[in-house]
């Protein structure tokens, strides 16, 4: 899967800020474009792990079957 990453300019640190918009509050940071998208990538497979592993609970909870598919 593809997912867009907006990059903020450096800040006055020379820090670069990138978020994923698709995955609210999946932001990360680098001391340059490279780093930072290297670091957005790793927060992004956390919230896509910790929103699987939300949805799996809740399903078990619902007593409800969990299929898995890839993309």
């Amino acid at each position: 899967m593809h997912y867009t990453v907006i990059l903020h300019p450096p800040d006055e640190e020379g820090w670069v800020v990138a978020e994923c918009p698709s995955l609210p509050g999946c932001v990360s940071q680098g001391r340059n474009e490279d780093e930072a998208l290297a670091n957005v990538r790793e927060a992004i497979t956390g919230c896509l792990l910790v929103l699987n592993d939300r949805a799996r609970r809740q399903a078990k909870k619902a007593k409800l079957q969990a299929a898995e598919v890839v993309i």
